[in-house]
């Protein structure tokens, strides 16, 4: 329950410790699972004092039991094992300070860490974080390398002599961090996002030279496995150990069999580049080679041809042909001319034979009433009707008479 406290009215220290430990005291007790980092048996003391720390943070808690609880798992616990310990929270009200009473300490067994793991694989698969789609292609040669391992490890030594081997100009940032431990998710989880925020960082390989089951679980932390997951860089996981792979191989873009091969994959061989480049050069000219040689066979068949070493002989055998073809189009043009010039000579003496004045010109004349009409019979006339008479060298006007 909060407390009414004011500045004229605080509370003692000693009243707020206590207050603490009987909320405390009030909680049942709880099964805790963690590793062990610190333990701590003096000869001859009834008490075991041990740390506990939680793998994937960096938060611990205090233990203490009896001698003869941690006795009947002495054999088989140490530091750096995990363990489950079923224990009672408990309050020092003289330090302040919060820690477990411990009832039971049971070991977790390779089994039931691999249990656990198998169980945590299906549920990141499931998440979509192994799929095949979110793999990355590496680059064809980076020029910046980021290098996760152990500090004078072999794993660096083989990284970075193989790659420095295979392509003397490639550089790394390299990260030392512990690969196995308590301390060894969060170290390695901070090197991974440090070694990602770097623009210039083309690929970032995670190396350790193999170990048991129980050294390799950094590797399999879901926190590890998040991060890199979330990184925008490829990432290549070369822990070293075949029979079981760490959930890091299945995450990462790339999985390497050992720290070496990790070397292979990521950096290409400048001898096999040249040899390469030597091969692909010499197909070119080949291609080339062969390309120019057909086009100059093909150039010298269109030469060959007749019409090709001579030009003009086509020009010069046609041009009879046409001379011929043009005197006899001449000819028949001519032919047709002569002959509409015949017609139309005849037909013009025909159009002046009947036309209406030349028989005027042969002395008839061409009587017109008044109103412009040709008197054409006796009837179509009254006596003394005025008409128009029209002859072959003009007109006058004439009368009927009777």
């Amino acid at each position: 329950m909060a407390l009414n406290t004011s500045v004229e009215a605080p509370v003692p220290v000693g009243e707020v410790s206590r207050l603490i430990g009987g909320w405390i005291d009030r909680l049942g007790a709880v099964w805790v699972e963690g590793q062990i980092t610190q333990l701590s048996r003096r000869p001859g003391a009834g008490v075991v004092f041990l740390t506990l720390r939680d793998p994937s943070y960096d938060i611990s808690i205090g233990v203490t039991c009896y001698r003869q609880v941690f006795d009947a798992v002495a054999d088989v616990v140490g530091e750096g094992a995990r363990v489950v310990v079923h224990a009672k929270p408990e309050w020092y009200a003289p330090r302040g300070q919060l820690s477990l009473r411990a009832a039971e300490i049971r070991p977790v067994g390779v089994g039931e860490l691999l249990a656990r793991l198998e169980a945590l694989k299906k549920a990141l698969a499931a998440e979509g974080l192994f799929a095949a789609e979110r793999k990355r292609p590496l680059p064809f040669l980076p020029q910046l390398i980021g290098l996760v391992c152990g500090r004078a490890s072999a794993a660096e030594r083989d990284v970075l002599e193989n790659a420095r081997h295979r392509w003397p100009a490639v550089r790394f940032e390299v990260r030392n961090v512990p690969v196995q431990g308590v301390h060894a998710v969060p170290q390695v989880v901070q090197a991974v996002k440090e070694l990602d925020a770097l623009r210039d960082v083309d690929v970032i390989i995670v190396a350790r030279g193999g170990g048991s089951v129980e050294d390799l679980l950094p590797f399999s932390d879901e926190q590890l496995v998040r991060a890199v997951a979330e990184c925008r860089t490829p990432v290549v996981s070369a822990i070293g150990h075949e029979p079981d792979s760490p959930l890091l191989d299945f995450v990462a873009d790339l999985r390497a069999s050992t720290p070496t091969d990790a070397a292979k994959k990521v950096v290409p061989d400048v001898g096999e580049e040249l040899d390469r480049v030597r091969m692909l050069r010499d197909r070119a000219r080949r291609c080339l080679d062969g390309l120019v040689a057909r086009e100059e066979r093909g150039l010298a068949h269109a030469l060959a041809r007749p019409v090709m070493e001579d030009p003009h002989r086509m020009v010069d055998e046609r041009a009879d042909h046409v001379a011929s073809l043009v005197d006899r189009s001449r000819r028949t043009l001519g032919h047709l001319l002569d002959r509409a010039d015949s017609e139309l000579t005849h037909t013009h003496a025909r159009v002046v034979a009947l036309s209406p004045a030349a028989t005027l010109k042969r002395g008839y004349a061409v009587l017109q009433k008044g109103d412009g009409h040709v008197v054409r019979g006796s009837a179509e006339v009254e006596p003394g009707e005025a008409l128009r008479a029209r002859v072959a060298e003009g007109e006058f006007t004439v009368r009927v008479d009777g």
